[in-house]
Parts: structure tokens; C-alpha cells; sequence
């Protein structure tokens, strides 16, 4: 019986699969063919293909999801998702199909070239879908308020002196407002009642996101990282859905790369040049370290709504708290004094705090227990 590894690749589309083999040793990897994309069909290829201690399956991460890897591993096959940004390319190459990249995934999953992403629990994906679907309707609110502010501004229409824009005051006045002609009425009322409509929809997200800070599998975790400056409930849940495990990272180093707020380098010889953010990994992780990173501008405090959330957390991670409070102050004021522009000393407090937010995650020892 032949026993030796094959390395499968597989092309995904929304309904397809492009299937390229590769055998252990250096022969050169053949293309199986297209299989539509249904449980049936995987079963009946993989079947083909060979016993699962002999097939090692990869595939590309995309808009399909992590269904085929959950599908595979419950059929005791080895997969991994990769990484598509880290897939090396050849600078002359100009023709792309999906024969093509099955047959080039499997021939460097075979060499070792390809580089794995972390596929998160069932859990964790619902978790991070739910923020991300909350962070949609606060960029539709936000355009929602644009439409209808520079719709008073075409019509020169402008609030009462003293009020400011989106307090109670401000509503009232926009409920109370008037118009001579009916198309102006009515295109006012409808983006009105947009933006109604969108905070609502905010509401029942954030709801939802409370509950599963309170109650939730990665409850824990989430209030632990609330003991943080600038790190509520939203920024903690999302943090926690977005990385999934704490534990993948070995090192705070590991966790500053992953965010992409550590520095690119071009070095060659004795000359060391370091330049703007790499910018790599997870966006949403970097764009919520760089809001939290702006309320150690402040000066080192516990008190409000902080102290509450501070409230029957152990010792040693108030410490670590504190510590960063002090450190992040202290950082940020040391690196205007030396000219650098408020966005740069920002993102370089921000990559600290991924620093101290590793280590309370590493000092909590509170990691969801998830199948």
C-alpha cells in the first residue's frame, strides 16, 4: 500500500473547486480537475484522492469562509488556510486561472512556502461577526449624519445659536424642523429617519455586545482587557473577536507584527534604515490600539468609569494596568518633545499598549475553553 504524503491544493470559488495535486519527492503536480462546490462532491475527490493520514489539503482564506476546513478536519484530513498576501509570486508572470493556482498551491504547500492563518473556533467567527456587522452600521451612521448635515447646509440651514450638533437639543430641533415645499419635506424626513433607523440597528448590536461581554465565552478575557485605559466594552469585545487565542503569540513582539504597527526595515550591510509601519495583518486589531491609544494623552488616573471596570480584578492585573498608564504618558509626551507630528507618537503608544494588552492576556490565564 502507498503511503506517501500527497499535498493537495485547492482553488475556492463561491460554487467551484479547482483540484491540483502534488506527491511527496520532486515530480510535478498534476491537475486533478473542477469539482462543484457541495459536502458530497469533497467527500467523493478526497475519497479518490487517498486515505486521510496521506492527504495534507491547503486552500486560500477568502469571502467562503473556513466551511471546507471544518469539513475536512471532521473527516480527519489535515488542512490549513494560507495567507494569500504571503503566496510567493513570479514578477513575470501575466495568466491567471483557477487551474493555475490550484496546481501553484499545491507544488509550494509541498515546498513548505506557503504560510498558515489562524482559523477561529466557531465561537470566536459568530463573536467576530457580530462586531464587524456593528462596525458597518457605525460607518452607515456616520454617512447617514453627512447626508443630512450637508443637506442643511445646501438649503442654508443652520442650527440654533449654542447647540451643538447631535444633543438632545440638536434632535429636538431637527424634529421640530419645517419646510415650505413638500420635496424638501419629504427628502429631509427620509434621511431623518435613515440615520434613525441605522442608530437603532446600533443599539440592538451594542446590546447584544454587552451581553456577550457579561456572558459570553470570551467573557473573561473581555473584562480583564476593560482594565485597560481606553479599552471598553466595545474595544475589548472586539479585540477578543477579532484575535480569537492570545496564546498563539509567544512573544509581545509576535503580537506588535501581527497588528502592523511595528516599523518596515531596509538594511544592507552596516547600513539600517527603518521606515513608515508595515501595515500587515489584522486591520481592525491596529485601527482599535490607535483609538484606544489616544486617552493616554491624560494624565495617569483611576477614576469613573475606569475604577468600575477595575472593580474585583486581581492585583496583578491592575498592576500591569497602571504600569501602562504611567509608561504610555510618559511615552507620548517624551516623543512630541522631540518633534515628532501627535499621529506618529500615537502609533508608536499604540504598539506598546499591544505590548501591555499581551501580557495581561498572558497574566489573566483566562483563555476561552472552546472545542
Amino acid at each position: 500500500m502507498n503511503n506517501t504524503t500527497k499535498y493537495v491544493g485547492l482553488d475556492v470559488s463561491k460554487e467551484k473547486i479547482a483540484v491540483a495535486v502534488a506527491d511527496e519527492g520532486r515530480s510535478k503536480p498534476r491537475y486533478v480537475g473542477m469539482i462543484d462546490y457541495t459536502v458530497e462532491a469533497i467527500r467523493k475527490i478526497m475519497k479518490k484522492l487517498g486515505e486521510p493520514k496521506q492527504l495534507q489539503v491547503c486552500y486560500e482564506a477568502g469571502p467562503t469562509g473556513y466551511g471546507l476546513y471544518r469539513l475536512l478536519n471532521s473527516m480527519d484530513i489535515e488542512c490549513e488556510v494560507i495567507a494569500p498576501s504571503l503566496i510567493p509570486k513570479k514578477p513575470g508572470e501575466r495568466v491567471k486561472t483557477d487551474k493555475r493556482d490550484a496546481i501553484n498551491l499545491a507544488k509550494l504547500y509541498r515546498a513548505g512556502e506557503l504560510t498558515p492563518i489562524y482559523v477561529p473556533t466557531e465561537d470566536d467567527e459568530a463573536l467576530r461577526d457580530l462586531v464587524r456587522a456593528r462596525e458597518d452600521v457605525k460607518e452607515d451612521e456616520l454617512r447617514a449624519k453627512h447626508r443630512l448635515t450637508k443637506f442643511l447646509l445646501r438649503n442654508e440651514i443652520k442650527p440654533p445659536k449654542g447647540t451643538k450638533k447631535w444633543t438632545v437639543k440638536y434632535w429636538d430641533w431637527l424634529d421640530k424642523m419645517t419646510f415650505e415645499r413638500s420635496a424638501s419635506r419629504v427628502a429631509f424626513q427620509e434621511y431623518l429617519q435613515q440615520l434613525k433607523e441605522f442608530q437603532q440597528r446600533l443599539k440592538v448590536l451594542e446590546e447584544e455586545i454587552e451581553d456577550q461581554a457579561k456572558e459570553g465565552v470570551h467573557a473573561p478575557m473581555i473584562q480583564t482587557l476593560m482594565t485597560l485605559r481606553g479599552v471598553a466594552i466595545i474595544t475589548a469585545t472586539s479585540l477578543v473577536a477579532e484575535i480569537g487565542s492570545f496564546k498563539r503569540f509567544q512573544t509581545p513582539k509576535q503580537f506588535m507584527a501581527y497588528t502592523g504597527l511595528v516599523p518596515s526595515e531596509s538594511s544592507s550591510g552596516e547600513l539600517r534604515r527603518l521606515g513608515s509601519i508595515t501595515k500587515t495583518g489584522n486591520q481592525h486589531v491596529r485601527r482599535l490600539l490607535i483609538e484606544a491609544a489616544w486617552g493616554y494623552r491624560y494624565k495617569p488616573a483611576v477614576k469613573g468609569k475606569l475604577k468600575k471596570r477595575q472593580k474585583g480584578q486581581p492585583s496583578n492585573i491592575l498592576g500591569i494596568s497602571w504600569k501602562a498608564q504611567n509608561r504610555l504618558h510618559k511615552k507620548y509626551f517624551c516623543l512630541l518633545g522631540r518633534g515628532k507630528e501627535s499621529g506618529k507618537a500615537i502609533t508608536a503608544v499604540a504598539r506598546e499598549l499591544a505590548g501591555f494588552i499581551w501580557a495581561i492576556s498572558h497574566e489573566s490565564n483566562c483563555e476561552a475553553k472552546t472545542n
